[in-house]
């Protein structure tokens, strides 16, 4: 994190509010190149004076893996008039599974504690197929149930009419989004961030969560 910092700190604006004062890197981007506009664009958990920033991304995606040691910390700075929301996936198969899982840890209370564990176990002590096979509903409520649930609790909410909305309201915010792909970062609903690295994508979504504080602003 602090070494992409770095690496654009030569060009430095201030954007100064009586809430935040953050400190933005590189030159504004521009539309096309390093965002596209959604029409139509709405967040997708509306929340009263918030700036929403999503990430759609998936456990299974060796990408949203290498991701989360930059999106993670990045997203522990932002500053309280900005929302950050985990939109999974679901692209089919065991897209879905993980999909539904991520859901039903947050129902049980365990999604932030088990977020970066659960990319570990798939992609780095391989204990979990993720896109190498398919795991069962019953071996991933086993890596829950290290943290403290229930394992046939973890299973059947995972089943659940509540997952299953929470799963089709994801699918419908990443279609409508148009996502090319994952991780995919939007600033609220309005904007797909490009970006030509990860960290690029976290700096183009400084400036337009900027942009968007500014505009809430002026009116």
């Amino acid at each position: 994190f602090c070494e992409w910092m770095a690496a654009y700190s030569a060009s430095w604006v201030f954007s100064c509010t009586p809430r935040v004062c953050a400190a933005l890197t590189g030159p504004a981007p521009v539309e096309g190149a390093d965002y596209q506009v959604i029409p139509n664009g709405q967040p997708f958990q509306p929340a009263a004076g918030k700036i929403e920033v999503t990430e759609i991304f998936g456990y299974v995606c060796p990408a949203c893996a290498a991701f989360q040691p930059l999106v993670g910390p990045w997203k522990a700075g932002l500053p309280s008039d900005v929302n950050f929301v985990y939109v999974p996936a679901m692209f089919g198969g065991t897209w879905d599974d993980y999909a539904r899982a991520f859901y039903a840890a947050q129902t049980l209370g365990v999604q932030e504690k088990t977020h970066e564990a659960l990319y570990a176990a798939i992609h780095s002590q391989k204990t979990l197929k993720g896109e190498r096979g398919r795991d069962s509903v019953e071996d991933i409520a086993k890596f829950y149930a290290a943290y403290g649930v229930d394992p046939k609790q973890f299973a059947a909410t995972m089943g659940s009419f509540a997952v299953n909305a929470k799963t089709n309201s994801a699918k419908q915010f990443a279609q409508r989004s148009q996502i090319s792909g994952t991780p995919s970062i939007i600033v609220n609903g309005k904007y797909l961030v490009k970006g030509k690295s990860f960290p690029d994508m976290l700096r183009i979504a400084d400036h337009l969560i900027a942009r968007e504080r500014g505009a809430a602003q002026a009116h």
